[in-house]
């Protein structure tokens, strides 16, 4: 094409994208990147693990994360992971996560959010629960089964839990095999804004 300058300068009358990276490099980074170093993204983990003794076992492990509805803050959800596993013969594990919208957990235990900058003092606006049963109630908004080993779902975002709302979050595996020690484990981040 005549006159078409791979090369597009900041000087030249239409700069309209990148299009040499080596002269003019491009930076981006996630929004974690800015919220961790604000100290306004936060993580929750935890698992659960179940001895096989007669016939299908399964060990189940949930979060639940409630924004308060005066809490000022929206969490946006950044990932899911987590991991299934066991003693020996994974071949014969299977196991799925699911992500609700809202939902209660029976047997909740109370655990506190860790800033991921561990040079802040803020605390998350959220109440966050843990429980070994899974999630009742709610609405499905993600479910994947898993494959002996870790996961990791990527929202970045995706996924907003404005003030007044929850979100549940279960990881189960199972097995058939008796004297196979099987886990579940879960981890949740989120940025608040």
């Amino acid at each position: 094409m005549t006159n078409y300058n791979v090369f597009d300068y900041k000087n030249n009358p239409a700069y309209v994208q990148m299009t040499n990276t080596v002269q003019t490099p491009d930076i981006t980074a996630p929004p974690e990147t800015s919220a961790g170093s604000a100290g306004s993204l936060f993580s929750l983990t935890g698992s659960a693990s179940a001895s096989v003794v007669a016939g299908l076992t399964s060990a189940t492990f949930s979060l639940l994360l409630s924004n308060p509805s005066n809490s000022g803050k929206t969490v946006y959800i950044s990932r899911l992971t987590g991991s299934i596993g066991g003693s020996s013969l994974l071949s014969s594990l299977s196991g799925n996560t699911t992500l609700f919208m809202g939902g209660t957990l029976s047997g909740a235990t109370s655990q506190t959010p860790t800033n991921n900058n561990f040079n802040s003092t803020t605390a998350s606006v959220v109440s966050a629960e843990s429980s070994t049963s899974g999630v009742t109630g709610g609405t499905t908004v993600y479910s994947y089964q898993l494959a002996p080993g870790p996961f990791v779902q990527n929202f970045i975002g995706g996924i907003v839990v404005p003030p007044g709302s929850s979100l549940s979050a279960t990881v189960t595996s199972s097995s058939s095999v008796v004297g196979l020690t099987i886990t579940s484990a879960i981890n949740l981040a989120w940025w608040e804004a």
